[in-house]
């Protein structure tokens, strides 16, 4: 498959700029029962310190930390879908291969969303935590090196992402508000 160019992407990142800020909606919850698989939900239940019900998050651990369990601030992933959207090339059935969780219409920035922030998703209370999330060589292969190189290119704008930790328990829908506590 072909992947965009560096131009390209620049060029759509307006689109990813226009995400609202106040209010977002959740496009595509995406649970990864097992290294390498996708199930598409349109529920999940969100835990304290499990993150979303049957994805892998607690099991597969984290060769970066030093007991190798699973990183505590990356429970969620959360990825702007606007971003996805074009670093995908428009097709929606490739989303689920980025490996977040929640695929939002939210503006992910720093300054928007800093360390932190408290942000209702559905039921659940989520807090976006340090820990960056970036681009990995997974992420490279699916959607191409020019589109892990420009994910990664702006702290600021995060258009990877951020990882977030649940604070309160509840549900999620897509189609649920996001928004800013």
């Amino acid at each position: 498959m072909a992947h965009l160019s560096t131009e390209q992407l620049v060029a759509g990142a307006d689109q990813v700029l226009a995400s609202p800020s106040d209010t977002g909606t959740v496009d595509m919850i995406v649970c990864r029962p097992d290294k390498g698989e996708r199930q598409v939900l349109d529920i999940g239940d969100l835990v304290v310190g499990e993150g979303l019900v049957g994805d892998n998050y607690l099991a597969r651990g984290n060769s970066r930390t030093d007991d190798g369990l699973a990183h505590p601030e990356a429970q969620i992933n959360l990825m702007n879908s606007r971003s996805l959207d074009l670093v995908a090339d428009g097709d929606r059935e490739r989303w689920p291969l980025a490996g977040d969780q929640l695929l939002v219409d939210f503006d992910l920035s720093l300054t928007n969303l800093p360390t932190g922030t408290r942000f209702r998703v559905g039921t659940a209370v989520l807090e976006v935590s340090a820990k960056p999330h970036t681009g990995c060589a997974k992420f490279a292969e699916r959607f191409g090196m020019e589109a892990a190189r420009w994910i990664n290119s702006s702290k600021e704008q995060r258009y990877r992402g951020i990882n977030a930790m649940v604070v309160e328990p509840g549900q999620v829908k897509t189609g649920d508000h996001i928004t800013k506590l």
